[in-house]
């Protein structure tokens, strides 16, 4: 995640013959365009009133239970991580520009083919190469102790026989700038506590820049997670035009707090750091997509979304593994009941959205000439643990919609709304004014593991991917299916 998703056997239900019923029963309430297919409306505003609405979306409710019951009970029980644990202990880390992703996307283009998914294909898109290489550091004074780090994205290296300097301890960019006559030349150390990721990331991403304007030689930055366990975490750092580029990691959490107290005691603190860090130009990759084509509107769109790509370390398990596959498995829970919504419902697997998104802008960039046609863009990429809710982006008739889609949920004790919705991959459509939803889910358990060695399958629980799996089946068709869009702003 930037800031801040992959088979069994698929075998039908005998579901085709209550399908038939509850569609033909409630197919004379929907108010039909006589020429475009799309649901009547007078100026942009549908003639139809919420308790419709409601009585529409209460119609699904067999749907869901049938869902839930294949996702949860049902034989398609684990099989989002099964498929997941078979691809990331074959191609491990899927680091934007690697050989691991384009193996990985490969795969999933195969994957998605043989479970009889329609238009599945590759889009071609540019994306950025960097590579850590050996990295190290070492604290010489006032003892020997040995550094665990890990390089920042995009951060250049050091020269080969590194930086060694005298180490300065801040807690905040206020206390930079009040120090900043002290920080030339030196390698500034943040120990900035943990609030939350929205507000602490900024020392990752900023980091590095601050600490040039005031002469700095290198930044060491203080793991952004909620727990550690001697953990370093990595993830994007930017540099700002006109601003000297210095070489910047992430340290522990613990390493950190030490240097912190050390330096409170007026102990000179001196640092040794290595990093073989380079950036490659641009090369080439894919944005992976599958469809179930719609019925009656199929050039509507219902986006299901998760990355593919993850940072070099770990298994990409976490972030995003689970997220692509249980929007895969949301595809396949649907395909495999024999359920074909009135719009289309696109699975997108992003690439390079640890790098900012990269890949998602270039298909918002492709795609946005029919931004009317998307009616609901969705993302998981904070894990898939057991989910407590939706977060969702729109309007406030979207959001009530939104609301009585999740009471569907009801079996599961999942029906919570909440605020922000957005995502990396999906916050162009947003911004564009597309209502947008995520999964919710334990962001402090996430960022235990969060861009560190100890994103793997260990973290994953089958039973938990199976509940978010239903949850994000339930809500991608039935906002696929309902007769009208989503109402925006």
């Amino acid at each position: 995640m930037f800031l801040i998703y992959v088979d069994y056997l698929n075998k039908k239900t005998n579901w085709k013959k209550m399908k038939f019923l509850i569609f033909a029963f409630f197919g004379g309430a929907h108010l039909l365009s006589l020429c475009s297919g799309k649901a009547i409306y007078k100026n942009g505003i549908s003639k139809r009133t919420f308790q419709e609405i409601k009585e529409e979306i209460a119609s699904y409710g067999d749907v869901a239970k049938a869902i839930i019951n294949l996702a949860v009970y049902g034989k398609a029980q684990n099989r989002s991580y099964e498929r997941l644990a078979l691809l990331v202990d074959t191609v491990g880390p899927r680091l934007s520009g690697s050989k691991n992703l384009e193996k990985a996307i490969q795969i999933m283009y195969q994957n998605l083919q043989q479970d009889g998914l329609e238009n599945v294909h590759l889009e071609p898109v540019r994306i950025p190469h960097w590579e850590r290489g050996e990295e190290s550091a070492v604290m010489l004074e006032p003892r020997i102790h040995k550094i665990a780090i890990l390089g920042l994205g995009s951060s250049i290296g050091t020269p080969p026989e590194g930086i060694t300097a005298e180490v300065l301890v801040v807690t905040s960019f206020d206390e930079l700038q009040r120090r900043a006559s002290e920080a030339r030349g030196k390698i500034v150390v943040y120990n900035q506590p943990y609030i939350n990721y929205s507000r602490t990331v900024q020392y990752r991403t900023q980091g590095a820049v601050e600490a040039a304007k005031v002469g700095a030689v290198a930044s060491l930055i203080r793991s952004v997670a909620s727990l550690s366990i001697y953990s370093p975490h990595t993830g994007i750092q930017e540099y700002q035009d006109g601003v000297p580029k210095i070489p910047t990691a992430c340290i522990t959490v613990e390493d950190a707090e030490m240097m912190s107290r050390m330096a409170s005691r007026g102990i000179k603190i001196v640092i040794q750091l290595k990093m073989g860090a380079k950036t490659y130009p641009d090369t080439d990759s894919f944005n992976t997509v599958a469809e179930i084509t719609g019925s009656k509107y199929p050039e509507q769109v219902v986006l299901v979304s998760g990355h593919l790509d993850s940072w070099d370390v770990g298994q990409g398990a976490m972030d995003d593994g689970g997220g692509a596959f249980i929007s895969w498995e949301a595809l396949s829970l649907i395909k495999d009941l024999g359920l074909r919504p009135k719009r289309t419902l696109r699975l997108v697997l992003w690439t390079a959205e640890e790098q900012g998104g990269v890949g998602a802008f270039q298909y918002y960039q492709l795609h946005k000439v029919n931004i009317s046609n998307y009616s609901l863009v969705m993302e998981s990429d904070t894990g898939t643990f057991l989910p407590t809710g939706l977060q969702f982006t729109g309007s406030e008739k979207a959001r009530a919609i939104m609301e009585e889609v999740m009471s569907l949920l009801q079996p599961l004790n999942i029906t919570q709304v909440l605020s922000h919705g957005e995502g990396t991959d999906i916050n162009f459509w947003i911004q564009a004014g597309v209502p947008g939803a995520s999964l919710l889910d334990d962001l402090y358990k996430y960022f235990f593991f969060h861009h560190s060695h100890g994103d793997t399958m260990t973290v994953m629980d089958p039973k938990q991917m199976n509940v978010a799996a239903a949850v994000w089946a339930v809500v991608s068709y039935v906002v696929a299916d309902m007769e009208e869009m989503l109402p925006r702003s």
